[in-house]
């Protein structure tokens, strides 16, 4: 079964609980959006006594959109197009460049989902809020630049390389095909790419972090043509060599900011109980490490998921202390009278290297350069 609705009547004293269980080959994050956003406008119009009215214009749902087989068939033809293959050497650079196996307390245990464990470091709502708000103007960045900043420096510090391979997740809802619209389709449209994070150079926070962005910012359509390049190509001669590539051993997903889910003033909330495990005991963990961030009650909770069959506790709380403390030094920082600075991407027209950029700057400030 794909999909099963529990109603859990607790009395009248007590709230009732809503279980929702759905594979998650039939959705993803952003479907989870669309079909609270639904059930909710359902709710109320229910409560209204005005009946389930999913088509009235201005008063019900709103209309469905690209459906995701039409999104599945115009997506298998678009990795056929040379668009697609110029990304190649890109992948190909990326996902065979030369990087550090990550150590492993244990070599010989089994990497299971039954020995899954996890390790939790948070920040404070008074970071959390620097991190959003303050944080992005320094140097015109996103979250997952800091944050992934931040993962580069802890591993940097435990492995003595500068280098990392991490598999990214997108939500894979890229706007690439003019005739498909995705802002309401329920499915699971999950990209997941490896990025090459390299610190080499990289001096002090910001620099850092100058330099992770840009990385970033190399990555082509968010990453969505390596998923297609791989698995959807029907050239050998193109989708082998990516086949043949190894899986980065860390994996890293940004969730969000999951306290927007549900507005305030909705109807249902998050229920506090546990919803159980998410995966059969028996089945292989894809990663050695799986990072997971969200924001949650105005804090930043970050998980590190592990097999207690491969590390000892003790080895990935030190890395996640060490990614915390990263991540605190990048905000103080970002929020210090010295920081802030402009990248390459930020100008994409201009075909400038960040030193050229940098001399461009340094003109402007003696008043060679006017603008």
């Amino acid at each position: 079964p794909l999909l099963r609705v529990a109603y859990f009547d607790l009395g009248p004293e007590r709230p009732g609980r809503l279980l929702i269980v759905i594979h998650h080959l039939a959705v993803d994050g952003v479907s989870w959006r669309i079909l609270l956003e639904d059930l909710q406008a359902v709710y109320r119009q229910i409560s209204r006594g005005e009946g389930v009215r999913p088509r009235v214009p201005g008063r019900g749902l709103p209309p469905k959109t690209t459906s995701f087989q039409r999104w599945a068939r115009r997506l298998a033809e678009y990795a056929q197009t040379e668009t697609v293959r110029k990304e190649l050497p890109y992948w190909l650079s990326v996902s065979q460049s030369e990087i550090v196996r990550l150590p492993v307390d244990y070599p010989d245990g089994e990497n299971t989902e039954g020995s899954a464990r996890t390790v939790t470091v948070s920040l404070s709502a008074e970071e959390t809020q620097a991190l959003l708000g303050e944080v992005p103007a320094a140097y015109r960045t996103e979250i997952n630049d800091v944050l992934l900043a931040a993962l580069a420096q802890a591993f940097a510090r435990w492995t003595g390389s500068q280098a990392l391979l991490v598999e990214l997740e997108g939500h894979g809802r890229e706007d690439i095909l003019e005739d498909v619209d995705l802002s309401r389709t329920v499915g699971w449209f999950t990209t997941a790419f490896p990025v090459r994070l390299d610190l080499k150079g990289a001096d002090g926070p910001g620099e850092t972090l100058k330099t992770v962005k840009e990385q970033l910012r190399q990555v082509p359509h968010r990453g969505i043509g390596y998923g297609l390049l791989r698995y959807l190509c029907k050239d050998e001669e193109i989708a082998r060599p990516l086949q043949a590539s190894p899986r980065p051993e860390v994996g890293f997903n940004y969730l969000g900011q999951l306290d927007q889910v549900l507005p305030e003033e909705s109807p249902f909330g998050p229920a506090q109980e546990s919803r159980g495990p998410d995966r059969s005991p028996r089945g292989r963990r894809s990663h050695l490490l799986d990072i997971s961030g969200s924001i949650v009650g105005g804090r930043l909770r970050v998980e590190w998921i592990y097999s207690e069959n491969l590390y000892r506790r003790t080895t990935v709380e030190r890395l996640a202390q060490n990614f915390a403390e990263a991540l605190r030094a990048i905000i103080a920082h970002c929020q210090s009278p010295e920081a802030g600075g402009v990248t390459p991407s930020d100008f994409p027209l201009a075909s400038l290297d960040q030193k050229k950029l940098n001399k461009l700057l340094a003109r402007m400030d003696k008043g060679k350069v006017k603008i």
